[in-house]
Protein backbone atom coordinates (compact mmCIF):
# COMPACT_ATOMS: atom_id res chain seq x y z
CA UNK A 1 0.00 0.00 0.00
CA UNK A 2 1.10 3.61 -0.62
CA UNK A 3 1.66 6.22 2.06
CA UNK A 4 -1.10 8.85 2.00
CA UNK A 5 0.16 11.12 4.78
CA UNK A 6 3.77 11.41 5.94
CA UNK A 7 5.38 13.49 8.68
CA UNK A 8 9.17 13.73 8.73
CA UNK A 9 11.28 14.96 11.65
CA UNK A 10 8.39 17.03 13.03
CA UNK A 11 9.32 19.52 15.74
CA UNK A 12 6.90 21.83 17.55
CA UNK A 13 7.74 24.07 20.48
CA UNK A 14 5.55 26.19 22.73
CA UNK A 15 7.98 28.55 24.42
CA UNK A 16 10.53 26.37 26.23
CA UNK A 17 8.30 23.30 26.01
CA UNK A 18 9.05 20.83 23.23
CA UNK A 19 5.71 19.31 22.25
CA UNK A 20 7.18 17.29 19.36
CA UNK A 21 10.85 16.36 19.32
CA UNK A 22 11.52 15.07 15.81
CA UNK A 23 8.65 12.71 14.95
CA UNK A 24 8.54 10.47 11.88
CA UNK A 25 5.17 8.96 10.99
CA UNK A 26 3.56 7.49 7.87
CA UNK A 27 -0.10 6.63 7.28
CA UNK A 28 -1.04 4.22 4.51
CA UNK A 29 -4.08 4.28 2.25
CA UNK A 30 -7.16 2.86 3.96
CA UNK A 31 -5.34 2.36 7.27
CA UNK A 32 -6.79 3.16 10.70
CA UNK A 33 -4.08 4.35 13.13
CA UNK A 34 -4.50 5.13 16.82
CA UNK A 35 -2.18 7.72 18.37
CA UNK A 36 -2.01 7.04 22.10
CA UNK A 37 -0.35 8.74 25.02
CA UNK A 38 -1.07 10.48 28.34
CA UNK A 39 -2.24 14.07 28.60
CA UNK A 40 0.52 16.43 27.51
CA UNK A 41 2.42 13.77 25.57
CA UNK A 42 2.16 15.60 22.25
CA UNK A 43 -0.43 13.42 20.55
CA UNK A 44 -2.91 16.23 19.81
CA UNK A 45 -0.07 18.49 18.63
CA UNK A 46 0.97 15.74 16.24
CA UNK A 47 -2.58 15.48 14.90
CA UNK A 48 -2.78 19.26 14.45
CA UNK A 49 0.49 19.34 12.52
CA UNK A 50 -0.51 16.44 10.28
CA UNK A 51 -3.91 18.04 9.62
CA UNK A 52 -2.48 21.43 8.70
CA UNK A 53 -4.13 23.12 11.67
CA UNK A 54 -0.73 24.32 12.87
CA UNK A 55 2.66 24.47 11.19
CA UNK A 56 5.57 22.52 12.67
CA UNK A 57 8.62 24.57 13.60
CA UNK A 58 10.79 22.07 11.75
CA UNK A 59 10.14 19.04 9.59
CA UNK A 60 7.81 18.29 6.71
CA UNK A 61 4.24 17.07 6.16
CA UNK A 62 3.28 15.47 2.84
CA UNK A 63 -0.21 14.55 1.64
CA UNK A 64 -0.19 12.26 -1.40
CA UNK A 65 3.30 13.48 -2.21
CA UNK A 66 2.45 17.18 -1.88
CA UNK A 67 4.16 19.16 0.86
CA UNK A 68 1.46 20.94 2.88
CA UNK A 69 3.35 22.56 5.76
CA UNK A 70 4.66 25.24 3.37
CA UNK A 71 1.18 26.16 2.13
CA UNK A 72 -0.42 29.50 2.94
CA UNK A 73 -3.19 29.45 5.53
CA UNK A 74 -5.85 29.91 2.85
CA UNK A 75 -4.54 26.85 0.99
CA UNK A 76 -4.38 24.77 4.13
CA UNK A 77 -7.90 25.85 5.05
CA UNK A 78 -9.16 24.67 1.67
CA UNK A 79 -7.27 21.41 2.16
CA UNK A 80 -8.92 20.85 5.54
CA UNK A 81 -12.31 21.46 3.96
CA UNK A 82 -11.84 19.12 0.98
CA UNK A 83 -9.15 16.49 1.59
CA UNK A 84 -9.44 16.09 5.36
CA UNK A 85 -12.41 15.22 7.58
CA UNK A 86 -12.66 15.83 11.33
CA UNK A 87 -14.53 14.20 14.21
CA UNK A 88 -14.15 15.90 17.60
CA UNK A 89 -14.93 14.69 21.12
CA UNK A 90 -18.11 16.74 21.42
CA UNK A 91 -19.12 16.65 17.76
CA UNK A 92 -19.15 20.45 17.36
CA UNK A 93 -22.39 20.41 15.41
CA UNK A 94 -24.19 23.69 14.81
CA UNK A 95 -27.21 23.64 17.16
CA UNK A 96 -29.46 25.74 14.93
CA UNK A 97 -29.14 23.45 11.90
CA UNK A 98 -30.92 20.11 11.36
CA UNK A 99 -28.74 17.03 11.13
CA UNK A 100 -28.78 16.84 7.33
CA UNK A 101 -27.60 20.43 6.98
CA UNK A 102 -24.84 19.88 9.54
CA UNK A 103 -23.61 17.03 7.35
CA UNK A 104 -24.00 19.04 4.14
CA UNK A 105 -22.20 22.11 5.52
CA UNK A 106 -18.66 21.24 4.30
CA UNK A 107 -20.00 20.75 0.78
CA UNK A 108 -21.89 24.04 0.83
CA UNK A 109 -18.81 25.85 2.15
CA UNK A 110 -16.97 24.39 -0.83
CA UNK A 111 -19.47 25.89 -3.27
CA UNK A 112 -21.84 22.95 -3.80
CA UNK A 113 -25.46 24.02 -4.25
CA UNK A 114 -27.60 23.45 -1.14
CA UNK A 115 -29.98 20.96 -2.76
CA UNK A 116 -27.14 18.82 -4.11
CA UNK A 117 -25.20 19.04 -0.84
CA UNK A 118 -28.21 17.94 1.22
CA UNK A 119 -28.88 15.07 -1.17
CA UNK A 120 -25.29 13.86 -0.71
CA UNK A 121 -25.62 14.27 3.06
CA UNK A 122 -28.83 12.22 3.24
CA UNK A 123 -27.06 9.25 1.64
CA UNK A 124 -25.11 8.77 4.89
CA UNK A 125 -28.09 8.53 7.23
CA UNK A 126 -29.11 4.93 6.49
CA UNK A 127 -25.62 3.33 6.66
CA UNK A 128 -24.91 5.14 9.92
CA UNK A 129 -28.22 4.14 11.52
CA UNK A 130 -29.67 7.65 11.40
CA UNK A 131 -32.64 7.14 9.08
CA UNK A 132 -35.53 9.39 10.10
CA UNK A 133 -33.30 11.83 11.99
CA UNK A 134 -32.44 14.07 9.07
CA UNK A 135 -34.50 16.99 10.40
CA UNK A 136 -33.56 16.65 14.05
CA UNK A 137 -31.37 19.32 15.56
CA UNK A 138 -28.36 18.36 17.68
CA UNK A 139 -30.27 19.00 20.92
CA UNK A 140 -32.79 16.35 19.87
CA UNK A 141 -30.13 13.66 19.34
CA UNK A 142 -28.43 11.35 21.82
CA UNK A 143 -24.67 11.63 22.26
CA UNK A 144 -24.07 8.59 20.06
CA UNK A 145 -26.42 9.85 17.36
CA UNK A 146 -24.73 13.26 17.35
CA UNK A 147 -21.32 11.62 16.90
CA UNK A 148 -22.65 9.60 13.98
CA UNK A 149 -23.83 12.83 12.39
CA UNK A 150 -20.32 14.19 12.96
CA UNK A 151 -18.89 11.09 11.26
CA UNK A 152 -21.17 11.66 8.27
CA UNK A 153 -20.05 15.29 8.11
CA UNK A 154 -16.40 14.20 8.13
CA UNK A 155 -16.94 11.75 5.28
CA UNK A 156 -19.35 13.61 3.02
CA UNK A 157 -16.57 15.36 1.08
CA UNK A 158 -14.85 11.99 0.41
CA UNK A 159 -11.63 13.03 2.13
CA UNK A 160 -8.28 11.27 1.87
CA UNK A 161 -7.78 11.30 5.66
CA UNK A 162 -10.18 11.54 8.61
CA UNK A 163 -8.84 12.85 11.93
CA UNK A 164 -10.71 11.93 15.11
CA UNK A 165 -9.70 13.54 18.42
CA UNK A 166 -11.05 11.48 21.35
CA UNK A 167 -14.21 10.66 19.33
CA UNK A 168 -15.74 8.49 22.07
CA UNK A 169 -14.53 10.50 25.07
CA UNK A 170 -17.98 11.90 25.88
CA UNK A 171 -19.85 8.60 25.38
CA UNK A 172 -20.59 5.64 27.63
CA UNK A 173 -18.59 2.47 27.00
CA UNK A 174 -21.08 0.59 24.82
CA UNK A 175 -22.07 3.62 22.78
CA UNK A 176 -18.40 4.46 22.38
CA UNK A 177 -17.65 0.95 21.16
CA UNK A 178 -20.48 1.08 18.62
CA UNK A 179 -19.51 4.56 17.45
CA UNK A 180 -15.87 3.59 17.01
CA UNK A 181 -16.82 0.51 15.00
CA UNK A 182 -18.98 2.63 12.70
CA UNK A 183 -16.24 5.23 12.35
CA UNK A 184 -13.64 2.65 11.26
CA UNK A 185 -16.04 0.79 8.95
CA UNK A 186 -17.46 3.92 7.30
CA UNK A 187 -14.04 5.51 6.82
CA UNK A 188 -12.60 2.41 5.17
CA UNK A 189 -15.72 1.96 3.04
CA UNK A 190 -15.20 5.53 1.84
CA UNK A 191 -11.59 4.71 0.90
CA UNK A 192 -10.06 7.07 3.44
CA UNK A 193 -7.35 6.66 6.06
CA UNK A 194 -8.21 7.28 9.72
CA UNK A 195 -6.08 8.82 12.48
CA UNK A 196 -7.55 8.60 15.98
CA UNK A 197 -6.09 10.39 19.00
CA UNK A 198 -7.11 8.59 22.16
CA UNK A 199 -6.02 7.56 25.64
CA UNK A 200 -8.44 4.61 25.62
CA UNK A 201 -6.92 1.18 24.78
CA UNK A 202 -10.37 -0.10 23.76
CA UNK A 203 -10.58 2.60 21.10
CA UNK A 204 -7.04 1.87 19.93
CA UNK A 205 -7.83 -1.83 19.52
CA UNK A 206 -10.43 -0.97 16.87
CA UNK A 207 -7.63 0.38 14.67
CA UNK A 208 -5.10 -1.45 12.50
CA UNK A 209 -2.04 0.01 14.20
CA UNK A 210 -1.16 1.88 17.38
CA UNK A 211 1.41 4.66 17.72
CA UNK A 212 2.48 5.62 21.24
CA UNK A 213 3.65 9.16 22.00
CA UNK A 214 5.59 10.08 25.15
CA UNK A 215 7.19 13.45 25.85
CA UNK A 216 6.89 14.49 22.22
CA UNK A 217 8.52 11.38 20.77
CA UNK A 218 7.20 8.15 19.29
CA UNK A 219 8.05 5.05 21.27
CA UNK A 220 7.08 2.69 18.45
CA UNK A 221 4.86 2.19 15.46
CA UNK A 222 5.35 5.46 13.60
CA UNK A 223 6.39 3.96 10.29
CA UNK A 224 4.66 0.72 9.23
CA UNK A 225 6.86 -2.27 8.41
Amino acid sequence: MNDVLVGRALVKRFGQTVALGGVDIAIRAGEAVAIMGPSGSGKSTLLHCLAGIMKPDDGEVHLLGQRIDRMRERERSALRRTRFGFVFQFGQLLPELPAEENVALPLMLGGVARQEAVRSARAWFVPLGLHGMEQRRPGELSGGQAQRVAIARALVTKPAVVFADEPTGALDQQTGHDTMRLLVEATKHNGASLIVVTHDPNVARACDRMVEVRDGRLLAGGVPA
